[in-house]
């Protein structure tokens, strides 16, 4: 196990974060395991500015890299296959349309802005699936109806494995970030679900950022803004959370149903965590930390939808 290590550089992450390709690989968290998480890189290259032309390219099983352009519109949850990099450019929005990762492996997608997609319909849905990457997605619906009207952001469940979101821009919804759906999955949730959340933000959200139910979750320099609740750890969950703020928050790490959390170097802003002690205290690959003095203005300059490919 490497040990993580102190990083201060908030120009050199600013830097890091839009010199990007769209044929990059996962490098930070728990999908840099199981084999790693390579996306499309070495299949064809193809751009779709349409919902047809979209479903069409990520439909099959085969390696691609696949390049979203303007604003597409619909009302629906789009298949995901295999080995798959979806990467927008130059503000690409998908809006009401939702990607859903269903027992796929091998997903990258990055550089998106996903809006206002309607119950059922997840922003990002990955089920049973493994080595899925989230990077740079700017995820918003809006809180001006029932809380059901829209689904969550991004819910990762039914025993997904090896995924990391990072850089993630969470705001303005009711429901972020749900890992495991049901209190009643634990047969199928039990030793999977270990999930990263590496420099994201979350804003003007409810609650669940993440709620975490029977997993193992990694939160590295997390912000949190006006939520309600922010990180729900439950049913056995175990939590380790590192160099991470709340501002304005009280309940910042909360637990409902027996869930475990460790805080490390982390600043409350005045809220409590109510979580018991976990036994999480490092996990299988290295990583670089924030001064938790720099959180707020570095994963504000690199969040989202702002890469340069």
């Amino acid at each position: 196990m490497k040990t993580s290590t102190l990083f201060l550089g908030a120009l050199a992450a600013f830097q890091y974060a839009i010199a990007a390709s769209v044929s990059d690989k996962c490098t930070v968290g728990y999908c840099t395991l199981n084999g790693g998480t390579s996306g499309g890189s070495g299949g064809e290259t193809v751009t779709v500015s349409t919902l047809a032309a979209l479903k069409s390219a990520v439909a099959d099983d085969v390696a691609k890299i696949v390049v979203v352009t303007g604003t597409i519109t619909g009302n629906e949850a789009v298949p995901v296959g295999s080995n798959k990099s979806i990467v927008g450019r130059g503000g690409a929005t998908l809006v009401g349309v939702g990607l859903r990762v269903l027992g796929k492996k091998n997903v990258i997608i990055r550089n998106l802005k996903i809006q206002k997609c309607l119950a059922p319909i997840d922003g990002i849905g990955i089920q049973l699936a493994t080595n899925i990457w989230i990077d740079h997605v700017d995820l918003s619906a809006d809180q001006d109806h029932d809380k059901d009207y829209y689904d969550g952001l991004l819910d990762i469940t039914h025993a997904a494995d090896y995924i990391t979101v990072s850089n993630t821009y969470f705001h303005d919804h009711w429901k972020g970030s749900l890992v495991g759906h049901s209190d009643s999955n634990s047969a199928e949730d039990k030793g999977h679900l270990r999930v990263t959340y590496y420099q994201c933000h979350f804003k003007n959200v409810y609650s669940r950022g993440p709620s975490l139910r029977f997993g193992t979750g990694h939160i590295i320099n997390g912000w949190y803004e006006n939520m309600e609740d922010a990180v729900n750890t439950r049913l056995g969950a175990q939590l380790l959370i590192e160099n991470s703020v709340w501002s304005g928050i009280k309940k910042c790490v909360i637990s409902t149903d027996a869930g475990f959390a460790v805080i490390r170097g982390s600043d409350l802003g005045g809220g409590v965590n109510s979580a018991a002690t976990g036994t999480l205290t490092s996990v299988p690959y290295s990583y670089t930390l924030l001064a938790v003095t720099s959180v707020a203005s570095v994963v504000g300059a690199n969040q989202g939808a702002v890469l340069v490919l």
